[in-house]
């Protein structure tokens, strides 16, 4: 039910659709704390890509770090004060802060229990704090970040347009914006349009749908045992959805081509 809902709910007005996610995020943020569970993204998987060697806690959640690695890892961050929109638990940001080395990165979460939950878990990380507030009006300082970083969460926003246009008023001349992210293959158009007439421009696009199954079948078994062991029963159905695990409507319209997954490299230029 859930996933039928995700996959049309481009369909229905910006307000609903962003308030909706809003309900379901802090719902999510309530679940599991216990578990060790800090990444909610469907996964990369390529034999293209090159393993990074990860600390024994760190391994368990490869295949969610590699699409963090993967999306940070087209933009130099050595270094640079960098911003993650939509932090979600907490986890992709806590690992960009330890193998990328920024100066310092603030996770943004318009979830007030996910903000809470990610500075408990990530509290003795120096160079990462969290920031509760929404990805439409992003509440720093113009000029303020040298990268901006975007995984799997613009989907739940009610204005795409609105959240480019402050990506690039947060970001400082010259600075970079890594996105990745699914869509249904009919809102595909409407998303390259708002990148093609923002401000920004597009310095890299690639469609990593493939990548995405390859990890969504590598983690299902992990995800059945996660979910039976900490989602209510009464929800259990519709996270199984939620999570693209094998044979749920997200899953199949990745492998039926109902749906993408896409990722782009823009810049400000000054």
């Amino acid at each position: 039910m859930l996933a039928k809902l995700f996959i049309s709910i481009v369909k229905i007005s910006p307000f609903f659709q962003k308030n909706l996610w809003k309900w379901w995020y802090q719902r999510l943020g309530k679940r599991g704390h216990d578990s060790g569970w800090t990444f909610m993204n469907y996964g990369y998987l390529s034999s293209d890509f090159k393993d990074r060697e990860l600390s024994p806690d760190d391994e368990k959640d490869r295949i969610f770090i590699n699409l963090y690695d993967f999306v940070a890892s087209q933009i130099p961050i050595d270094g640079l004060s960098v911003l993650e929109v939509g932090s979600g638990r907490g986890g992709g940001a806590s690992f960009v802060a330890r193998y990328h080395n920024p100066k310092s990165i603030v996770g943004l979460d318009f979830s007030r229990t996910a903000i809470s939950l990610s500075t408990k878990l990530h509290r003795d990380i120096k160079n990462l704090s969290f920031k509760n507030g929404d990805a439409e009006k992003i509440p720093f300082a113009d000029n303020s970040f040298d990268v901006i970083l975007n995984v799997e969460s613009s989907h739940c926003y009610g204005n795409m347009a609105n959240f480019v246009a402050e990506v690039y008023r947060v970001l400082k001349p010259n600075g970079k914006f890594s996105w990745a992210d699914l869509r249904a293959s009919e809102a595909v158009k409407e998303t390259e349009d708002i990148f093609n007439k923002s401000k920004l421009k597009i310095i890299k696009s690639e469609t990593i749908t493939d990548e995405v199954i390859k990890a969504l079948d590598n983690i299902h078994d992990k995800k059945i045992e996660m979910i039976n062991s900490y989602v209510p029963k009464i929800i259990n159905n519709a996270f199984k959805d939620f999570a693209g695990v094998k044979d749920s409507k997200i899953y199949n319209s990745f492998k039926n081509g109902n749906a993408v997954y896409l990722s782009k490299v823009l810049q400000k230029v000054s």
